[in-house]
């Protein structure tokens, strides 16, 4: 079985290879595919399904709060135990809201925000809005991506509000490193919401924008009565008025993505917040000014 994976992980890390498989595909078809295909609740599928992902992701369910799914759809957007993702009480941190590796992150420049290095794209389009782009001018950014064997809830950086969800429909680009490298404006293509909060301390904008990508393309949001997918027409803006505490979920994806999170100049990057490195929820990521 290792010799198995190996050569599967050799093969799916060939660049061109990587890419073929997982965008020169009916994207919106494959997702709408593992949608349905993934809630099969059979339990020789199931199974079978849960080997494979096996084969091609280091899934670990040793902190899941329990042992049997009924669907591999059940097993993705598994909870996990009590005390498994403990949150940094200290209320001068703002922590990470999810699982993830860290990607891209630096300051907005001139309206641009890096999806990678070379790879400059207009925070004006993925958020939809331009005023509050402008807002987040010379603030600071994080990308943080979700693998598709990760946690797949995502929580509140801090104690605050949600002012109101833009929900953007899209496409479903895959958003691995591979793709984020040769697909301009990547993230600003993708399904997305984009969630607007307000801290309860200093009352900081921060903004967290969760991207869905090939075979996800469902955003699930906690405080809201909704499913955001990308058969709905968008983008479409919610107002809200929902308190939040530091470590409340606030949704999940159905598989891997990526959120990227935004806030003030007058924040100080944590230093653990170094591209590359593994974080899970509830870590810090950044300080808060005073």
């Amino acid at each position: 079985m290792p010799g198995l994976r190996s050569t599967i992980a050799g093969i799916t890390q060939q660049e061109d290879i990587n890419f073929l498989l997982t965008n020169r595909i009916p994207r919106r078809l494959a997702t709408r595919f593992m949608g349905w295909f993934s809630r099969i609740e059979n339990p020789l599928v199931r199974d079978l399904s849960i080997s494979m992902w096996r084969l091609f992701a280091d899934l670990d369910l040793r902190d899941a709060e329990r042992q049997n799914f009924r669907s591999l759809h059940d097993c993705f957007i598994r909870r996990l135990k009590a005390g498994a993702r403990p949150v940094d009480a200290d209320p001068a941190l703002l922590v990470s809201p999810c699982d993830a590796i860290i990607g891209a992150s630096g300051v907005v420049e001139a309206g641009q925000v890096l999806q990678v290095k070379g790879f400059p794209y207009p925070l004006r389009d993925l958020l939809g809005d331009d005023g509050w782009a402008k807002a987040h001018e010379n603030g600071r950014y994080v990308t943080l991506r979700l693998t598709s064997s990760m946690y797949h809830h995502f929580h509140a950086p801090h104690d605050g509000r949600v002012e109101s969800v833009t929900y953007i429909s899209g496409d479903t680009w895959n958003v691995n490193p591979i793709a984020l490298k040769r697909v301009e404006r990547l993230f600003c293509r993708n399904e997305r919401a984009v969630i607007r909060t307000r801290l309860a301390q200093g009352g900081h904008a921060v903004t967290l924008v969760p991207v869905a990508a090939i075979l996800v393309a469902s955003i699930r949001l906690s405080f809201l009565d909704a499913t955001l997918d990308l058969r709905e027409a968008g983008p479409r803006t919610i107002p809200c008025d929902i308190p939040v505490s530091k470590g409340e979920e606030m949704g999940w994806f159905e598989h891997g993505s990526t959120i990227i999170l935004f806030v003030p100049a007058s924040f100080s990057p944590h230093e653990a917040l170094r591209e590359g490195e593994t974080i899970r929820a509830g870590q810090p990521l950044f300080r808060l000014p005073g």
